[in-house]
């Protein structure tokens, strides 16, 4: 005599203490996929980085009345630039920079003006407001997070220098 197997599905299991006390942030840890002490010391940074250093920023976005994008947009304004300038390096749609822009323009903070080589083309240009802000934004971005501010002098001075020699073999020097 046959038996029938059942087509249904067991319930999904509740989550327990321990998973609903993990961190979301936690599942962007790349710690179980690298190999090698430079691996992990990569690891290691992106979780430091992920963790620790981006929920700063748009916190600090946030404490300045502005959305993440936003406050990335003001940052990239050392100079007026060219809106498809700004999309490029914020990886995104020039639509979205319009929107981006129309609310910073909206609060006073940039401008758009005519490039003077080509009028066709429109730069976005800081405000003396957006100014002001863009340094207070770039003076607290530039405060290190806890975890680097706690290593000693030593340790401090040691990360300091890997990181240049690792960043001019990036950059080819």
């Amino acid at each position: 005599m046959a038996t029938s197997q059942s087509t249904e599905k067991p319930a999904p299991a509740e989550p327990t203490a321990r998973a609903a006390a993990r961190p979301v942030s936690a599942a962007l840890d790349i710690g179980d996929y690298v190999s090698g002490t430079a691996g992990e010391a990569w690891a290691l940074m992106a979780r430091l980085l992920f963790r620790h250093g981006k929920p700063r920023f748009p916190a600090i976005a946030h404490e300045l009345d502005l959305h993440p994008g936003q406050a990335i947009a003001l940052r990239l304004l050392d100079e007026p630039r060219p809106m498809g300038e700004m999309a490029e390096a914020m990886h995104c749609d020039n639509s979205n920079i319009t929107g981006i822009v129309d609310r910073l323009e909206e609060r006073g903070l940039v401008e758009r003006r005519a490039a003077e080589d080509d009028r066709r083309v429109k730069l976005i240009g800081l405000t003396p407001a957006g100014e002001r802000l863009r340094e207070q934004l770039n003076r607290r971005m530039a405060d290190p997070p806890e975890p680097l501010k706690r290593l000693s002098e030593k340790d401090q001075r040691a990360l300091r220098e890997i990181l240049a020699r690792a960043l001019n073999a990036a950059e080819g020097r």
